[in-house]
């Protein structure tokens, strides 16, 4: 086995490339999600000072008291907007909840488009103004880089560039952030207590930003573990379960987690901002025909991406 193929790609290529500098990124991009399932993306337009200041209004979000924090928490929106504590989400399959708190902010529909109905509201931390400003811009930022990497991969997939154009448009995507908190004693957690268990993610792709720290580690196709050094100014994307289910395994979900920190370093903190890009509810998942043949029989029920959402909910505890 070769390995593991983790390239670090120019978006501005793409978005502002040739037609032969277009394909060619819609190749390299393939051929990564095939290998090891992961990409790293430069030139993506999120300046290093509006990354610094997302990072500080994410720490001074979970710097609040536990009661601050606690009134926006609301059991019933599923952990899809505002605050969600401790010991509420636990990785497909584990036992044991991860450690981690987090935000999540949603998609805010402004054009009106009836699918608004559909969303809740986003939760308004009112101790920090620019914690709404800047993960506002900083969704819209990323919600663009995701559409832009949709086309590529539609390319990629032999589909017309704008395929996946109608289901993302004011689509359910997520921006989280995640606070992996202090493990104060390492002796009284669970013996198989995580950062974050092994996982795959439920959208069509993730883009995350570098994190505050290392830990992120990737399942290759050898089945080895691989850590992902990504600079903070960095994008890292993988492919997500609908994507899978999509093309019938031909790009394949990636299975990651985040290990606990070494003993010495148990005491610190990491964050990190993920992008789930969601589409919108009613996109059908249907495996493609052109990933169906006799080498390749169809492995997957059909569903829309509203069901499956709500299907892998339940399934990490955020939904009854």
């Amino acid at each position: 086995m070769s390995t593991p193929y983790i390239p670090t790609l120019d978006l501005g290529s793409y978005v502002n490339g040739t037609p032969q500098e277009r394909k060619k990124f819609s190749d390299e991009l393939g051929r990564a999600f095939n290998d090891s399932g992961f990409v790293t993306i430069t030139n993506h337009g999120l300046s290093q000072e509006l990354i610094d200041q997302l990072y500080e209004q994410i720490k001074a979000a979970f710097s609040l008291s536990p009661a601050q924090k606690a009134q926006y928490e609301k059991p019933e929106l599923a952990g899809q907007r505002g605050y969600t504590s401790p010991g509420k989400e636990t990785a497909k399959g584990a036992k044991t909840a991860d450690l981690k708190e987090f935000w999540q902010i949603g998609q805010t529909v402004t054009d009106g488009d009836p699918v608004k109905n559909q969303y809740p509201d986003n939760e308004v931390l009112e101790e920090l103004p620019e914690f709404n400003a800047i993960t506002t811009e900083i969704y819209k930022k990323l919600e663009d880089n995701g559409k832009h990497l949709l086309r590529a991969i539609a390319t990629y997939l032999e589909l017309p560039v704008d395929y996946f154009d109608q289901h993302v448009h004011n689509g359910n995507s997520i921006l989280r952030g995640i606070h992996y908190f202090p493990i104060e004693n390492p002796d009284a957690i669970a013996p198989d207590a995580v950062r974050a268990g092994a996982h795959e993610d439920i959208n069509l792709i993730t883009l995350l930003i570098g994190a505050s720290a290392d830990g992120l580690e990737v399942l290759t196709r050898s089945n080895k573990w691989l850590p992902i050094k990504a600079h903070h100014s960095d994008i890292v994307v993988n492919v997500g379960d609908m994507l899978q289910r999509l093309t019938n395994n031909k790009l394949r979900s990636t299975t990651h987690r985040v290990v606990n920190p070494p003993r010495e370093l148990m005491k610190t903190s990491r964050f990190s901002v993920p992008f789930f890009l969601h589409p919108r509810s009613d996109m059908d998942l249907t495996s493609l025909d052109s990933c169906v043949d006799e080498a390749h029989p169809k492995v997957y029920t059909d569903m829309t991406a509203g069901e499956y959402l709500d299907e892998r909910l339940r399934e990490i505890g955020l939904k009854k």
